[in-house]
């Protein structure tokens, strides 16, 4: 039997607030999550998923099932929550800018519900001083009392219900109560929870956390370009110089993307604009990751030009998710778009065929981009100039470097974001292989 007055309310049902809200369920919250997407809200109400997320949909139906979670549109009248969480998505805006349009409407509806009294938690990636500058005058204006927390979402995507379960939990809030509070919620999901001393604090771990990992992806890339204009390879210098090394871990050098990677080095940038300071690290990181598509796709187009290949030749891109490890189907901020609009822009008249081995051709067919969808990868290279493998999902090594190149035209190529074969020893001694930091060319 359904319980009138729900213990949380979640705003956005996105990726974020699916699987936070699907969890608590799980351990035997009521909760009442909305979403406006009309699509998406018919899906959830019969306990199924809008997106690929392992261990998800069987926890997800048993909830719905339950009735431990509703899904709707906006609260009703007894929805008066003890606790409520902004989850809502905060994307770049055509000027470069974040949104704070969705943080505003999901503050909206939480004040027009809201009881004297409630927690107010804001999951979403912000810039920093959104909740005390953006969403506590919204709650200020109900004239009843809150509690205000910032609480970020730092879980990886094909792998968010075990990290709710086993992440730390950043709990930042202004006052002993509010952090109290936030931190008993968190804590029925896990026992790692790390109080810190302000709303400013917990958003700014979120930014540089992100940020962290996209510098850390540039120099790789940066090195990448170094054993490219040299002639060595960058998969050698990479693996060989931090092996048994303890002071180097510098990663494999590959596309950079994806719903938080693309974005939230902008927003620390933009942070901290108003005083006067521009982050010269964060802002170069961004430059190397994000030019990356368009200088790699003008040399698939010089090695296309200089084998001789027709202006309407065919070219396989393999991989269209953000990313294949941990496997997941978003294509939000994916790199592989990208390599597609600059090939595209290059090579007006190419066949673009695509294949990836989790999303769905219903997915793309969504982008409304100029490709041939492929059933399988052996479809999409058959015959084609070039195959251009834009993310690292283990299938694609899977298939083995002479299965890779058997169905590509005589001069074909393989073009590797993610340097699958790059310690193939075949594939070190062919002019048939090519990857990012490893452009070194054979004579046809």
């Amino acid at each position: 039997m359904t319980i009138k007055t729900p213990d949380v309310g979640i705003v956005g049902l996105g990726y974020v607030g699916l699987t936070l809200a699907t969890a608590l369920a799980d351990v035997g919250l009521h909760v009442v999550g909305l979403e406006k997407r009309r699509d998406v809200l018919d899906l959830l109400r019969t306990g199924q998923s809008h997106f690929r997320e392992n261990g998800l949909d069987a926890i997800l139906r048993g909830v719905v099932e339950d009735g431990r979670l509703e899904v709707r549109e906006d609260f009703e009248p007894g929805d008066s929550c003890d606790a409520y969480i902004i989850t809502v998505g905060t994307p770049l805006g055509e000027d470069g800018k974040a949104r704070l349009d969705m943080i505003e409407n999901a503050t909206r509806q939480v004040a027009e519900s809201m009881r004297d009294g409630a927690l107010v938690v804001l999951r979403s990636t912000v810039m920093i001083g959104t909740c005390r500058n953006v969403v506590a005058p919204i709650l200020e204006r109900t004239s009843r009392a809150f509690h205000l927390a910032m609480c970020p979402e730092r879980t990886l995507e094909g792998k968010a219900m075990e990290e709710l379960r086993h992440l730390p939990q950043i709990i930042g809030a202004d006052t002993e109560e509010a952090r109290d509070r936030a931190a008993r919620l968190f804590s029925r999901l896990t026992g790692k929870v790390l109080p810190v001393s302000s709303l400013e604090t917990a958003e700014a771990i979120k930014l540089a956390d992100n940020t962290f990992r996209d510098v850390h992806f540039a120099f790789a890339n940066e090195i990448a370009r170094v054993c490219d204009a040299v002639g060595i390879s960058a998969q050698e210098v990479i693996s060989t110089g931090k092996f048994g090394y303890p002071r180097t871990n510098i990663p494999m050098p590959g596309l950079v993307g994806g719903p938080c990677l693309e974005k939230d080095p902008h927003i620390l940038r933009q942070s901290v604009a108003p005083y006067g300071i521009e982050l010269e690290i964060t802002a170069a990181s961004r430059l190397v990751n994000e030019r990356q598509p368009r200088e790699c796709a003008e040399f698939i187009s010089s090695e296309l030009d200089r084998r001789g290949a027709a202006a309407d030749g065919a070219v396989a891109i393999l991989g269209l998710a953000f990313k294949g490890v941990p496997e997941t189907d978003d294509l939000r901020g994916a790199m592989s778009l990208k390599v597609i609009e600059e090939l595209r822009a290059l090579r007006p008249q190419a066949r673009l065929r695509v294949f990836d081995p989790i999303v769905e051709p219903s997915a793309v067919e969504a982008l409304g981009i100029d490709v041939s969808i492929c059933p399988d990868a052996t479809a999409a290279m058959q015959g084609a100039d070039a195959a251009v493998i834009t993310n690292n999902h283990p299938y694609f090594a899977s298939l083995g470097f002479s299965t890779l190149t058997r169905g590509l035209a005589d001069t074909g190529f393989v073009y590797d974001f993610w340097n699958h074969y790059s310690d193939v020893e075949i594939a070190g001694r062919t002019d048939r292989y090519f990857a990012v930091g490893s452009r070194r060319r054979a004579p046809l």
